[in-house]
């Protein structure tokens, strides 16, 4: 069973970066395909990124797409969130989760079956 662990989040005015991390334990991460998700308030869990095991493969939503980008480091046994452009409305609790079965193409999140406890992530105007 594995334990992750977000970090990174915090206020930042639109048009700013910021990289989230999601650090894993007591597993093996690189069997793990792992996924980054948000939940805004009063809205559903929505699918953002995911990566294969291996790091070579990458899935997004339509709406990061070109402006977050995924990236893992099977040594470090720690998944990466880099988001750029940020906009108002990518604020959210930003979760990482993990995918023992799947590819990371996944975007339900049935298929995740481990889950961070979430970083806030604010976005002024």
């Amino acid at each position: 069973q594995v334990q992750l662990v977000e970090s990174g989040g915090g206020l930042v005015q639109a048009g700013d970066s910021l990289r989230l991390s999601c650090a894993a334990s007591g597993g093996t991460f690189s069997r793990y395909a792992m996924g980054w998700f948000r939940q805004g308030p009063a809205k559903e869990r929505e699918f953002l990124a995911g990566i294969d095991r291996s790091g070579f493969t990458t899935y997004y939503a339509d709406s990061v797409k070109g402006r977050f980008t995924i990236s893992r480091d099977n040594a470090k046994n720690t998944v990466y969130l880099q988001m750029t452009s940020l906009k108002p409305e990518d604020a959210a609790v930003y979760y990482c989760a993990a995918n023992w079965l799947g590819s990371g193409s996944s975007r339900q999140t049935t298929s995740y079956a481990y889950w961070g406890q979430g970083t806030q992530v604010t976005v002024s105007s």
